[in-house]
């Protein structure tokens, strides 16, 4: 068999026909299928980027070293103050507590200054009746 630019090849048009729409349904699908694998590939690469943030996110957050939400912040100045509050009033208490010495003591002189001034009445009653 002998093929030049002038052979000439006898073929029903129907079967001509066939095999063009046959490949053009070849090349739909095959650029169907490499379009899905692109997007595939892409959700993945997206999702293996988002999978590493999270991990950083949930390693780096918890220790402080990605910053805290504004509302951290303000609770942690609640804290210190109210901790400023509790040690005053810690030493103020620290400083009661020496008073109930420095009552004890005085209640003890107050009550001899009782004795002290019954006595003195006493001997004035006793003045005055013996120059009546």
């Amino acid at each position: 068999m002998k093929l030049s630019d002038n052979t000439s090849v006898a073929m029903p048009i129907r079967n001509l026909l066939s095999i063009i729409i046959a490949v053009a349904i070849g090349v739909w699908a095959y650029f169907g299928v490499i379009a899905r694998l692109t997007q595939v590939e892409t959700a993945l690469v997206l999702t293996e980027k988002d999978l590493e943030k999270n991990t950083e996110f949930r390693i780096k957050w918890p220790r402080g070293e990605m910053g805290s939400l504004p509302a951290d912040s303000e609770q942690y100045m609640l804290i210190e103050f109210m901790a400023a509050q509790v040690e005053a009033m810690q030493k103020e208490m620290e400083s009661m507590m020496s008073n109930t010495v420095n009552i004890d003591f005085l209640k003890t002189q107050v009550l001899k200054l009782q004795g002290d001034v019954e006595k003195l009445k006493d001997k004035v009653r006793e003045n005055k009746n013996g120059n009546h």
